[in-house]
């Protein structure tokens, strides 16, 4: 237990890592797709967005994830101490899933593939500042206040809702590349 706050220490930085790189990746996403005729400037953002993802993001999700993992191997007792715990995991958990879906759009973006707007993008931003707030209350309140967690869900069902209306709304740059292959 005597390695137990340095642990901690390199959590929350961590933490803190791979939260900067979600919260920036989408917001290339949309300088991207806003500025898909301009190749010069999509080839500079690409390089931006492989980086961003391949050498912060995805090393900083595995860095949480692993001394999250040893700080619960090391003091099990956490699971003890309320539903806090289980609720944070689960929050990782949806945060894991969307990391992994920022890699899906990069790819479909560097392929051309990708039918999201910026107005999606922009929406889908706000995913990760969401989960990062209920994971901060659980952690320093050690509890889940009801009616603020409501509250974060109502947000959340703002936010797909938003998601699904722009997800219908093509990205017209990309349409107009598939009408000009025909």
């Amino acid at each position: 237990m005597e390695f137990y706050q340095y642990i901690l220490i390199f959590h929350i930085m961590a933490f803190m890592s791979w939260m900067a790189g979600l919260f920036y990746l989408p917001r290339l996403f949309v300088y991207h797709v806003e500025n898909s005729d301009k190749p010069d400037y999509v080839k500079v953002v690409e390089i931006q967005e492989y980086k961003l993802y391949k050498y912060i993001d995805m090393p900083a999700m595995i860095a949480t994830v692993i001394s999250g993992i040893v700080m619960f191997t090391l003091n099990p007792n956490l699971f003890d101490t309320g539903v806090w715990a289980y609720a944070k995991i689960a929050v990782v958990l949806l945060l894991v899933w969307y990391d992994l879906s920022m890699n899906h759009y990069r790819k479909q973006l560097l392929t051309k593939t990708c039918t999201k707007n910026g107005k999606f993008f922009r929406a889908y931003n706000e995913f990760p500042t969401l989960l990062s707030i209920l994971i901060v209350t659980y952690v320093v309140l050690k509890d889940v206040p009801v009616i603020f967690t409501g509250l974060m869900i109502v947000l959340f069902a703002v936010i797909v809702y938003v998601l699904l209306k722009h997800a219908r709304e093509p990205n017209l740059k990309v349409v107009e590349e598939e009408l000009k292959k025909l």
